[in-house]
């Protein structure tokens, strides 16, 4: 006999944790046993239920051997439809955001914006995916009044399956840019994917935001309800950026008022990202003083834009993701600034297929067109190219320590950058 999501549901409501790993099972939760590549979590439900959870969710009826082992036809479907009913039982509106680059920022500065005046409730780390937006919507509580949800996708038809889960009233898309190319077929692949969102928003009559700066995203999003921001004359929120040597100074206008922000956040490919969370506080009636001061407050963590001073060098670490977009955002952000001396330790880009090769040889020839002649490259990616530079090459992150150590920095503006599975973040250990 299979478990329906109402009865799960009322078990849920009895026992409101959920978990997926056995290594952080909470006593009194709910284990959803999920299968993976090279695992299987039905193999793990006797284990979470010594460890003091009360219910397991399992789809093989040779491992519901307990009364506490809920059987279902299969555990991520339930635990997704288990997701989905919670969220239409909760008061909080749902505000959605996808993109290419920059989401968990966008994300972070939505939240800080929208929390000076709702009681807000937000996707943690970057849990983004088809189990992490159900995870998010199942920690709903009562008294939240909104809900930032991230999502993420790295192939066509992702962003329809979570909007489906997630059902939002409000979103928008950062950016469409060079990133899993490989998933989603190329660049016009990854618009499509992206703008699946607005897809599921027109269907919901929801409101989106709209960045002007881009004419695909107008397009995409024609006969919606919208509001525009960005750079252009067709934003409605409209932002000047007025310096970023390191940290990023703007304004923001908005029904003829003007207002200065001095902000903790380097990279001006940030910018928009922080007009974007001006944009949804207009919206939901957050005062324009109050936005400004949660957008000047916000401090970066997580190698995401740190700005780090260590042994009098002057670090920009960003190794917590890259595509060609952000990457070539990021160099020429770095080449803008203003340093004596100035080094780059620059990583291999994921997920892009057979555009790879092609990618990793722009990357370096926007170094040379820079005048960034200073680099170590890691990875197999960038040691298929060339320059006339002269960069050093190594394997990976640990190789890229060693050499800082033999030949150590001072007084060097320095940028760290690539995708998470290098863990460049290593190489701070070295400076």
């Amino acid at each position: 006999m299979h478990t329906s999501t109402e009865t799960l549901y009322a078990h849920f409501l009895q026992h409101p944790q959920v978990c997926t790993d056995t290594r952080n099972i909470i006593a009194g939760g709910i284990f959803f046993a999920l299968k993976g590549g090279n695992f299987n979590g039905n193999a793990f439900a006797a284990e979470a239920l010594e460890k003091g959870a009360a219910y397991c969710v399992v789809d093989e009826a040779n491992y519901a051997t307990d009364s506490r082992c809920l059987l279902v036809d299969d555990v991520l479907t339930a635990l997704q439809q288990v997701a989905r009913h919670h969220r239409r039982q909760m008061p909080a509106k749902i505000f959605a955001l996808t993109g290419s680059n920059g989401k968990t920022t966008t994300k972070e500065l939505l939240a800080r914006v929208l929390a000076q005046k709702f009681k807000t409730h937000a996707t943690t780390g970057n849990l983004n995916n088809h189990i992490g937006v159900p995870l998010t919507l199942l920690a709903l509580k009562p008294e939240h009044e909104i809900a930032v949800v991230e999502m993420g996708a790295n192939h066509q038809q992702e962003i329809a399956d979570l909007c489906a889960i997630a059902e939002p009233d409000y979103g928008l898309i950062t950016n469409v840019g060079l990133a899993h190319l490989e998933g989603f077929g190329g660049p016009e692949g990854v618009l499509k994917g992206k703008t699946e969102m607005y897809d599921a928003l027109r269907k919901r009559n929801g409101l989106v935001l709209v960045l002007a700066d881009d004419a695909r995203l107008i397009q995409r999003s024609e006969g919606m309800t919208r509001v525009f921001y960005g750079t252009s004359d067709a934003a409605e929120l409209k932002g000047v950026l007025l310096d970023a040597t390191p940290f990023v100074q703007f304004s923001w206008s908005w029904q003829n008022k003007t207002y200065n922000v001095d902000t903790k956040m380097v990279g001006t490919y940030n910018f928009p990202n922080m007009l974007a969370a001006a944009t949804a506080g207009i919206v939901l009636g957050v005062t324009p003083e109050k936005i400004s001061e949660a957008l000047a407050a916000y401090v970066p963590a997580n190698s995401r834009s740190q700005l780090i001073e260590k042994n009098g060098n002057t670090i920009l670490l960003d190794a917590y993701n890259a595509n060609p977009s952000s990457m070539t955002a990021a160099i020429i952000n770095f080449s803008q600034m203003e340093a004596e001396h100035k080094f780059l330790i620059l990583g291999d880009m994921f997920e892009l297929g057979d555009q790879a090769a092609a990618e990793h040889q722009r990357v370096v020839d926007l170094l040379a067109a820079q005048k960034l002649n200073r680099v170590i490259l890691a990875g197999k990616n960038f040691a298929a190219t060339t320059d006339s530079f002269g960069a050093i090459r190594v394997d990976d992150a640990p190789q890229a320590a060693a050499w800082l150590k033999e030949h150590p920095q001072t007084n060097t503006l320095m940028l760290i950058k690539g995708s998470r599975g290098m863990k460049l973040e290593l190489v701070l250990e070295a400076i």
